[in-house]
């Protein structure tokens, strides 16, 4: 639950399974190191949550009391809010209560033939109502996940396949004719587009990594390519230099990959870069020489083996 947060069950599943393979159990999640952790996380992008499902591991652990099987110890755990606990304690132990993330929220605002944004107000109400009012007290677990299978590939946000889903009959969105006007989120962020500059630095079969502060707001800690965000005030070499610190220079154009992350659109020119003195880095910031097969289990972002998949040769 806490990997497809944000994230595609069939993105998940190939890292679900090397995850659970090195920590099959709490414990030895909570024994290990966090760099370890982000290693086997890396490529799943959002990493604050490997963060706290860490520390949800090691709380347990320490707690000496088994694994939580009741909302409130569910939700008091790190990162574990009030859909992810209602998700795991009705799957895991059986609890009768709603998991209710955007898909069901669309499938049950559909349901109800709600025009207003599902997550506010009177709106949010029902759906909350009617969700455990269609919860089998039986099979929870089931249940939750029926109504999201259903919104993730019957009640989509486009082209919803009425025909096909259990409860088209009583549905009053399906009964009008335009099911998708109904239980519209209101309000999203629009897309903001960044021009980056990414440079690769190469040492016979090794590639320079720098590796974030964890102070970082955003993947604290994490091995990245060097890069800075283009604009007309300032160089990509001043830029560099101000980040890690050195001179730089920059030879060809190596490609261009697109990456995004949430509301953001990166589209990231690759050029060969070349750090003249390794003497000058900024200081705090940690830098090392990697050979392909350390990447496998280093943490990296998913933006850094894109990029090294394109200029791969």
């Amino acid at each position: 639950e806490i990997m497809l947060q944000q994230t595609r069950v069939e993105t998940v599943i190939p890292y679900y399974d090397r995850f659970l393979a090195r920590f099959p159990s709490v414990e030895e999640l909570a024994a290990a190191n966090l760099e370890e952790v982000l290693g086997h996380w890396s490529g799943l992008g959002y990493y604050r949550r490997a963060r706290l499902l860490h520390r949800a591991a090691r709380q347990i652990v320490e707690a000496n009391q088994g694994f939580p099987n009741d909302l409130i110890s569910l939700r008091a755990l790190p990162g574990v809010g009030s859909y992810t606990a209602a998700a795991v304690g009705s799957i895991a132990f059986g609890i009768a209560e709603p998991a209710i993330d955007g898909n069901i929220e669309r499938v049950v605002g559909r349901y109800l033939g709600i025009e207003d944004d599902p997550r506010r107000g009177e709106a949010r109400a029902k759906i909350g109502q009617a969700a455990q009012d269609l919860l089998s007290p039986d099979r929870p677990g089931d249940s939750n996940q029926s109504l999201m299978e259903i919104g993730a590939t019957i009640c989509r946000p486009r082209n919803p396949k009425c025909m096909d889903c259990p409860l088209e009959p009583e549905c009053l969105a399906a009964r009008s004719g335009i099911p998708e006007v109904f239980a519209v989120r209101r309000g999203q962020k629009a897309q903001t587009r960044v021009q980056r500059k990414v440079a690769v630095v190469r040492d016979r079969q090794r590639v320079l990594l720098f590796r974030r502060p964890e102070e970082s707001g955003q993947l604290a800690g994490m091995w990245e390519l060097p890069w800075a965000d283009q604009n007309s005030d300032t160089s990509p070499e001043s830029s560099f230099s101000s980040r890690y610190g050195g001179r730089w220079r920059f030879g060809i154009r190596l490609g261009r990959v697109r990456h995004s992350i949430t509301n953001r659109v990166f589209d990231v020119e690759i050029v060969q870069g070349e750090l003249q003195t390794t003497n000058e880095l900024a200081e705090g910031t940690e830098a090392g020489w990697f050979a392909e097969h350390e990447l496998e289990t280093l943490a990296v972002s998913s933006l850094v083996r894109k990029v090294l998949l394109a200029v791969a040769t």
